[in-house]
């Protein structure tokens, strides 16, 4: 019976590298030109710097632009609270990796609502889907694709 598994994860070399890029275009920038501002990735989550919170607005703007660019979904980036202590404003980007049970409820509701002749259970931070066609499985792929769920999902492991 064909299965596939639908995931959500972000690859954490390609965040780094977008840090990094980012770092590197705040010092091309005139705007941050003698202003205390940096990206710092540690842990699978970015730390943006800068004097106001004006100057953390554009720095997410970059961060977001150079994760486009690397492949990473833009919905994956989930945005604490900016926090001020003296002269420094900090905000923490964290990512998403896996599927909360929340969402994978969602997932398999949507799955079931929309009436394809398949199976969905939840697999710990997964959804895995059967079915006796490939093509009643490429229509659940399409159908959590065009759903709108707040985070980006992957589809791996399918098997003929």
């Amino acid at each position: 019976m064909p299965s596939f598994d639908i995931i959500s994860e972000v690859d954490s070399v390609e965040v780094r590298n977008a840090a990094e890029n980012a770092n590197r275009e705040l010092d091309t920038r005139f705007d941050f030109r003698n202003v205390n501002a940096n990206f710092e990735f540690k842990n699978d989550i970015v730390k943006l710097t800068a004097e106001n919170e004006y100057q953390l607005g554009q720095m997410m703007t970059m961060l977001r632009g150079q994760l486009a660019k690397r492949g990473v979904d833009a919905n994956a980036v989930d945005l604490q609270k900016a926090d001020q202590t003296g002269k420094t404003h900090t905000q923490e980007a964290s990512f998403k990796q896996g599927i909360d049970v929340a969402i994978a409820k969602k997932v398999v509701k949507l799955i079931k609502d929309s009436k394809i002749k398949v199976q969905a259970s939840i697999q710990g931070d997964k959804v895995r889907v059967t079915g006796k066609k490939r093509d009643d499985l490429q229509q659940v792929m399409a159908l959590v694709k065009g759903a709108e769920m707040d985070q980006p999902f992957q589809f791996n492991n399918f098997k003929d």
